[in-house]
């Protein structure tokens, strides 16, 4: 019995792939090389240039007239940023009238208001004019017509001197005459 299970071990190996002498992989190589290697090599770094950053101008506070304008440019060579501030008049000048009229001076802060030639114009045209060196109502709209009258006068008479057609000479003669035709005008409006 032990004959017969060595015959069958023994064709068991026998017909086994694995054991079998026709599978076994060879592997024969030869190899024979010659390198020439001749080569250059360059590099070339390429990276952003150096940022010209705009300054930051705060103005956040808002009782502050005041506006921030900043602005930078780069270029490859050369980085330049600046910035600067801006105050806003008319926005100075309501803040400020606000304050006199919170203190109860209501003809200054009126006043105040009126160094808007478009509030002057519109406090004309709505027959309330702008307080003139303490005068309200109709004795400040007859003096303000009264130094309108005046001023276009004058600049009438710079006007003819720059054409040559008076003498400065002759100024206070025209200066005379244009008083007297602002107080007839003046006395017409009464």
């Amino acid at each position: 019995m032990r004959s017969i299970w060595a015959v069958v071990f023994l064709g068991l190996l026998i017909s086994n792939p694995t054991f079998s002498q026709d599978d076994v992989i060879r592997t024969e190589s030869i190899t024979e090389s010659t390198i020439t290697t001749n080569g250059r090599t360059e590099t070339t770094l390429k990276s952003p240039p150096a940022s010209a950053i705009s300054p930051t101008i705060n103005t956040s506070n808002s009782d502050l007239c005041t506006f921030g304008v900043a602005g930078a440019v780069q270029t490859q060579i050369l980085g330049i940023s600046t910035g600067t501030q801006f105050t806003d008049e008319n926005c100075e000048r309501l803040k400020n009238s606000k304050t006199l009229y919170d203190m109860g001076m209501k003809v200054a802060a009126v006043s105040l208001m009126c160094q808007d030639r478009r509030v002057f114009n519109a406090m004309m045209n709505a027959g309330t004019p702008c307080p003139y060196d303490g005068l309200i109502g109709p004795e400040a709209k007859a003096a303000w017509e009264a130094e309108l009258a005046e001023k276009s006068w004058q600049e009438h008479n710079q006007e003819m001197l720059k054409l040559g057609i008076i003498n400065e000479e002759d100024l206070p003669t025209v200066y005379a005459a244009g008083g007297v035709g602002g107080l007839l005008a003046l006395l017409l409006l009464l």
